[in-house]
């Protein structure tokens, strides 16, 4: 007995769906009196109509049932079998009506074509009551044809329903045409408002979930780049200090001044970083990476080149020095480290270069350089930068240690040429 289980299966679904429907209804009345209460619009726009909702239109059979049950129809046992039929149908169609993909499948299709015929063979056998079935076809046909063919379909389905009311009544039956033709548009046009709206709600939030995404990740890679930079510059200068102590209590206490405006700056930058307003100076953090490179005894040599920059490329260009020198001072052990900034026709080129043995780009000393951009801060930098139309390249030197560059579009300007050069000092090494 396959076909009684699949109607048993179809039942238990429609009696959980009518459940989780009267579940969410009771959930919008609690939310609608809380919104009220507070004095607020409720944003919740309640649970989607299911086919229940389509299921008391039904009720207009009734007088055709009426006929059957008081012996006024002829061949009572055809007009009983076409009524269950049709209802059946109808049942059938208006569920699969609010799930799209079930909506467009042609055994959808198939019923509501077999429901026509089947109110056609019942008008015009009976009449009467029975013509009433064409404006539960069109209802049926509105829920289920919602585009571009809907008003040829309504309009071929008012003219059947004409055509057979006049010849069966006359045209005082006229109105079930009009019924026919409003019963399909008016259920077209408010199930596919209400999917609009809801399509449209739920876009709203994908777009919010974005954008506290997108804040999440800004946030992670500020709070990766500040805090990396600053407790790395820390540490430097903390080594400094305790090598120059035993020597030279000047040159140590100036080292720890230092790290006391580091640290007093790194909690400047980390509430500005929260708030989201943080713009970098590219000439702050060159004075930062000569101060930290000299600290670490690595000698910095800084040339610059090129037109004035936007705050907003001076502030990615400050990230990559930060980053990149971090790196410098942190893997690549070396002794020497050239930021060079110079204007290529249209676009401004930033390349920190170092002499180390090291990848300087997340690894240690002697193990080689890792394939392609590594580790979270630079990842990070190379997201920013595509944003703006940039890029950003990490890898081996060809002459040695590793190479950071990272190029920006710049509006045209003339370049200004300045060549700084800082050999830098490097701090007395331990004998």
């Amino acid at each position: 007995m396959t076909w009684m289980r699949g109607i048993t299966c179809q039942l238990q679904q429609w009696k959980a769906a009518r459940a989780q429907w009267k579940a969410d209804m009771a959930e919008f009345k609690v939310a609608q009196k809380e919104a009220r209460r507070k004095g607020e619009r409720p944003e919740n726009p309640g649970p989607p109509p299911t086919g229940f909702s389509l299921l008391p239109w039904l009720l207009m059979g009734m007088g055709s049932f009426s006929n059957l049950l008081q012996g006024k129809t002829a061949n009572p046992w055809i007009g009983g079998l076409g009524l269950f039929v049709f209802n059946s149908l109808y049942i059938y169609v208006v569920f699969r009506s609010f799930v799209k993909e079930k909506r467009q499948a042609v055994s959808t299709l198939v019923a509501l074509i077999v429901m026509g015929l089947i109110t056609c063979g019942l008008a015009l056998g009976y009449g009467g009551s029975w013509l009433y079935f064409f404006p539960l076809l069109g209802l049926a046909t509105g829920a289920v044809v919602r585009g571009p063919r809907l008003g040829q379909v309504g309009l071929a389905l008012t003219a059947l329903a004409a055509a057979v009311s006049v010849y069966r009544a006359g045209w005082d039956a006229i109105n079930v045409a009009y019924g026919t033709f409003l019963s399909t548009m008016v259920t077209a046009a408010i199930l596919s408002l209400s999917e609009a709206v809801r399509e449209l709600r739920a876009a709203r939030e994908e777009l919010a979930r974005r954008a506290v995404e997108k804040e999440r990740m800004r946030f992670s890679r500020d709070l990766h780049d500040l805090l990396g930079h600053t407790l790395s510059v820390i540490v430097v200068k903390s080594e400094a200090a305790r090598r120059l102590a035993p020597r030279d209590m000047n040159a140590a206490l100036d080292q720890i001044t230092d790290i006391e405006s580091v640290g007093r700056q790194a909690l400047t930058e980390i509430r500005e970083a929260v708030t989201g307003y943080r713009e970098g100076s590219l000439a702050t953090e060159l004075d930062r990476a000569r101060s930290a490179l000299s600290a670490a005894d690595i000698a910095p040599v800084v040339r610059q080149s090129g037109p004035p920059l936007t705050p907003q490329n001076e502030a990615l260009l400050g990230w990559v020095v930060r980053e990149a020198v971090t790196n410098v001072i942190r893997h690549s052990g070396a002794t020497r480290c050239e930021i060079t900034l110079d204007g290529v026709l249209d676009r401004v080129r930033l390349t920190i270069a170092d002499d180390g043995p090291g990848d300087g780009n997340g690894g240690s000393p002697g193990t080689g350089p890792a394939e392609g951009i590594g580790g979270t801060g630079l990842k990070g930098l190379t997201e920013r930068l595509a944003v703006a139309g940039g890029s950003l390249q990490a890898g081996p030197s060809p002459r040695g240690g590793f190479t950071v560059t990272a190029e920006l579009p710049v509006e045209a300007a003339e370049l200004t040429s300045s060549v700084v050069t800082t050999p830098g000092s490097r701090a007395p090494r331990e004998p």
